[in-house]
């Protein structure tokens, strides 16, 4: 088998309203300058890129991907006339070679995704059979944007409609608002519902101290990216003064050697992960962190509308949570519909699970995927 094409599609959905901007504004009633982000008017209608694999035996893999044009254009010039099956002599290729064609870590993630599809279609598996299946469905937690007392609440009931026991905080409000609304919510969702915390670097390191003590005495799961990771000392000591774990690694998960430098330096307990970086540093990544009995956390939906991580949730040992975004069981089918992807994964009872067919199980509305299309490199 050789690799005859990689066609990067570029989608748009024109009957969707215009997205959003992102717009940085201070933080109030901080001692400190401190910024988060506003989602303002703008933008165009929704788009998503997509990369394509083609084989000269007739296999097309397919995956949603961030990559623009020119990065594709040079993977292109690495990859055509290779053999698919030979995924970790390419990943090794690709993550040497990445100082050399001056790309970041991971920038070939998506083309890595799509090596573990054409694998599944050749052996007529799904992902999670060919990496080893340790549970048939993945837990989620729901998280949402920030809030006060009562948007919090509303947030984790519509959650519980359909069956998610775990929440985790978005807050952009620093540690005093977050120490006030914490033991409330506790009080109101009982002990034995999981809570998280991603305060998103609007912490100092003393109100993580304070706030993660707290955390602990309400039994939080962990606390998350309390401030930016440029400060591997102020991590450092805040993993020795808790033992709430600490996660401090979502802008470095990239970079696989970096952010394992991170847990054998001690400035974190639990790595970042998403397979937007690729499947095989995922995997190499959850290893080592079990190999230091720490886990990793995928980051976000996944692509393929939640396909890809519900699959490595199911495989990886030590990992805890589906990341879902949205108050609706269903958003990942609505997402993926609009492009013509027809089986985005479902919350069910508050867990996800990955479909049976081979590769990703992806069923794909061929039609309504080509209509969408408004370029292609």
């Amino acid at each position: 088998m050789q690799i005859t094409a990689v066609r990067l599609f570029v989608l748009e959905a024109p009957e969707q309203p215009p997205g959003h901007d992102l717009q940085l504004a201070p933080v109030p009633n901080l001692r400190r300058l401190q910024f988060r982000q506003t989602r303002v008017p703008g933008g165009r209608p929704p788009r998503q890129n997509f990369i394509q694999v083609e084989t000269d035996d007739g296999r097309v893999a397919r995956c949603t991907t961030l990559m623009p044009p020119p990065q594709v254009a040079l993977l292109r010039a690495q990859v055509l006339g290779q053999d698919p099956h030979r995924r970790e002599y390419l990943f090794q290729m690709l993550h040497k070679g990445s100082r050399w064609v001056y790309q970041t870590p991971g920038w070939f993630g998506d083309f890595d995704n799509c090596l573990w599809d054409l694998l599944g279609q050749a052996a007529n598996l799904p992902v999670y059979a060919l990496v080893g299946r340790v549970r048939d469905r993945f837990p989620v937690y729901l998280t949402y944007h920030d809030g006060d007392l009562a948007e919090y609440l509303r947030q984790i009931e519509a959650g519980l409609r359909y069956g998610v026991r775990a929440y985790k905080f978005h807050s952009f409000k620093g540690g005093a608002a977050d120490k006030d609304i914490f033991p409330q919510v506790r009080a109101h969702v009982g002990d034995d519902y999981a809570l998280l915390n991603d305060p998103v670097c609007s912490y100092d390191l003393r109100e993580a101290i304070e706030v993660g003590r707290l955390m602990e005495d309400l039994h939080f799961v962990w606390l998350e990216e309390p401030f930016h990771e440029q400060r591997l000392h102020d991590y450092q000591a805040l993993c020795r003064a808790l033992t709430l774990p600490v996660m401090g690694t979502e802008m470095l998960m990239h970079d696989m050697g970096l952010t394992t430098q991170w847990l054998i330096q001690g400035g974190t307990d639990r790595l970042r992960g998403n397979a937007r970086h690729g499947t095989t540093q995922v995997l190499k990544m959850a290893h080592f962190a079990e190999a230091y009995a720490a886990n990793i956390e995928l980051n976000g939906g996944g692509g393929l509308c939640g396909l890809l991580h519900a699959h490595l949730g199911c495989c990886i040992d030590n990992t805890d949570y589906y990341e879902h975004f949205s108050t609706a069981p269903d958003s990942n089918r609505v997402e993926g519909e609009l492009w013509g992807l027809l089986n985005g994964p479902l919350i069910e009872d508050g867990h996800i699970a990955p479909p049976d067919g081979p590769g990703w199980g992806a069923v794909w509305d061929e039609a309504r995927f080509r209509s969408r299309i408004v370029a292609e490199y």
